[in-house]
């Protein structure tokens, strides 16, 4: 077996099948990258865990020029896992058994790049994993099995993460062998039900305090791996970068309504924030925010940040 991946949700399977006596003879993922402030070259979590296995790892810029490698280890089977790269049909046809693909959803529903986040943004109340037999259209092949998790209320992008990917090494472990011995037929599937998710950018972040504190919530959990939530604080003429990491909704029976992305302290000595209108029109949609980071500085409370800054009560964040 060959196995392809690169970030965390492909480590995970990969330490999964290793753990089971799956273990592959070669690790594929992407190169190493700059990662953080100072830009640090950074090996994949799947490399490291390879590395940690003593199995063999290869970082190819381009996959499809590593085909003759691939046909040398004659692999009856590949298995990907958040590879990164498209994979040519040349390939895909190599393993006797084909290429297996694990994804984080329950296809055809969110195909693309971002359906962990893109499930706790739109406020579903489960998701799973979806094993298919892959060929040359993402995320199109025919489902060889599935499995359906439930989403927790305060479920963020990384603990979904690691709870789908625990999951799908343990189908993966479960499909290896029904599907070897011919015991699975493949399922198409159905076009007409098919959505996508799409690629998230840096901006994406940036909080946009017109829209409901429901919406607001939902984003600050689906986006905690990437790109994460913020706002900006104008202080002194100059913004400062403010990092939300969670936060929950408060619905006052306040009449008053303050301008949207106003400060203020609520209950609990904690910082709030005006947001658009909530359901049925009403005023008093706030949120909360429970934890937060400036630009610079440690992870903190927002109650203490109070103590800190207690300048930041009834600035309009940005």
């Amino acid at each position: 077996m060959v196995f392809m991946g690169t970030p965390e949700f492909g480590a995970i399977i990969l330490e999964g099948l290793i753990e089971k006596g799956f273990k592959p003879v070669l690790v594929i993922s992407s190169p190493d990258k700059p990662v953080g402030r100072k830009q640090t070259i950074t090996p994949p979590p799947t490399k490291i865990s390879a590395q940690k296995h003593n199995i063999p790892v290869e970082q190819p810029k381009k996959i499809q020029d590593f085909r003759l490698k691939i046909e040398n280890l004659k692999p009856d089977l590949i298995v990907v896992a958040a590879y990164n790269q498209i994979i040519p049909k040349e390939i895909l046809d190599i393993p006797k058994y084909g290429c297996l693909n694990i994804h984080p959803s329950l296809l055809p529903k969110y195909r693309g790049p971002s359906p962990i986040q893109t499930a706790i943004l739109n406020g579903d109340k489960k998701t799973g994993v979806t094993i298919i037999l892959m060929d040359e259209k993402v995320d199109r092949g025919p489902i060889l099995s599935q499995k359906t998790l439930v989403i927790g209320e305060k479920e963020t992008s990384q603990t979904l993460l690691i709870k789908l990917a625990d999951l799908g090494a343990r189908l993966l472990m479960e499909t290896i062998p029904k599907w070897t011995k011919k015991m699975i037929k493949p399922l198409p599937q159905d076009e007409s039900r098919a959505t996508y998710s799409r690629i998230l950018h840096k901006n994406d972040g940036q909080i946009n305090w017109k829209r409901t504190a429901e919406r607001l919530e939902r984003e600050i959990r689906a986006y905690f791996l990437w790109p994460g939530s913020y706002t900006f604080w104008k202080k002194l003429g100059q913004p400062i970068k403010i990092d939300i990491l969670k936060a929950r909704i408060l619905e006052s029976t306040e009449t008053v309504s303050y301008p949207v992305g106003k400060t203020l302290v609520v209950p609990q000595n904690e910082i709030g924030v005006q947001c658009g209108v909530g359901l049925m029109g009403r005023t008093g949609n706030f949120l909360v925010i429970e934890k937060m980071k400036m630009e610079g500085k440690k992870e903190m409370s927002s109650e203490d940040f109070l103590r800190g800054y207690p300048d930041f009560i009834g600035v309009i964040l940005s």
